[in-house]
């Protein structure tokens, strides 16, 4: 059984009652504005969905790229601080062999014979 609704303006899509559903589904009449402006609507969805995804990536991209040159800071961070770190030790070698250098030659740390100074 098929039925068909048409107006003379054309404002109304042939609607088949075919295909209706065995569980007894009934069927609608959409005007042609409608499916226009459904068809439309569809358009702008996947518009702003690829709108929405453009966005998300180029975020994503600039996030990777703000990780990255924190990384490369980071990077650069640890090689100053390892080269501080090898002058301080070169500096304390220094001064450590400096103070024994005074020590020894100091009478105050020398180291004193106490017996033979008794006798």
């Amino acid at each position: 059984m098929e039925g068909e609704m048409e107006e003379e303006d054309g404002a109304f899509t042939n609607i088949s009652l075919a295909d209706e559903p065995a569980d007894g589904g009934t069927a609608t009449l959409h005007s042609k504005k409608e499916d226009e402006y459904f068809a439309m609507n569809c358009d702008m969805d996947g518009d702003t969905e690829n709108q929405v995804e453009l966005e998300e990536k180029t975020r994503l991209i600039n996030q990777v790229l703000e990780l990255q040159h924190t990384l490369e800071d980071l990077s650069a961070r640890v090689d100053a601080v390892k080269e501080e770190n090898l002058k301080l030790k070169s500096e304390n070698q220094v001064l450590g062999q400096y103070i024994e250098n005074l020590m020894s030659a100091s009478s105050v740390f020398q180291t004193t014979d106490t017996k033979s100074k008794r006798k």
